[in-house]
């Protein structure tokens, strides 16, 4: 089921995600312009919130932080939600993290989340809500 996430403007949908069994709560970026902006110039994100960047196909995903102020650390996820990678990203870094393998899922958390919860390569995300329209 989706909501809409009030805090810091952001009008996109929002999900409860169970991340290798940590409950997490992510804005949905579905459309080719909200995966586009992601978090770019935000200066905060909560310690248990993130962005789920989700796509119509499994493809080989490619990121970037220009223009991204905070560190982040990245979960690329099969069709399945298991996880095939993840990555730390700095601030403002304009060279590309890839997925290395075909993703249908991106999961930006703050950096060093991902380690700190235990949560590593082969973990599952739960919760991707199966009725989004993907543009």
């Amino acid at each position: 089921m989706l909501g809409l996430l009030v805090a810091c403007g952001s009008k996109l949908p929002q999900a409860t995600l169970d991340v290798g069994g940590h409950s997490v709560g992510a804005e949905i970026a579905a459309s080719y312009d909200s995966r586009e902006l992601g978090l770019m110039y935000r200066d905060h994100l909560g310690d248990e919130q993130g962005m789920l960047f989700v796509y119509k196909d499994d493809d080989v995903r490619k990121f970037w932080m220009k223009d991204t102020r905070i560190p982040l650390s990245i979960a690329f996820a099969n069709r399945e939600g298991v996880i095939v990678r993840i990555e730390d990203m700095k601030p403002y870094d304009t060279h590309t993290t890839s997925s290395l393998v075909p993703a249908a899922y991106a999961l930006e958390m703050n950096l060093g989340w991902f380690d700190k919860h235990g949560v590593a390569k082969g973990a599952k995300i739960g919760g991707i809500p199966d009725d989004l329209t993907v543009e």
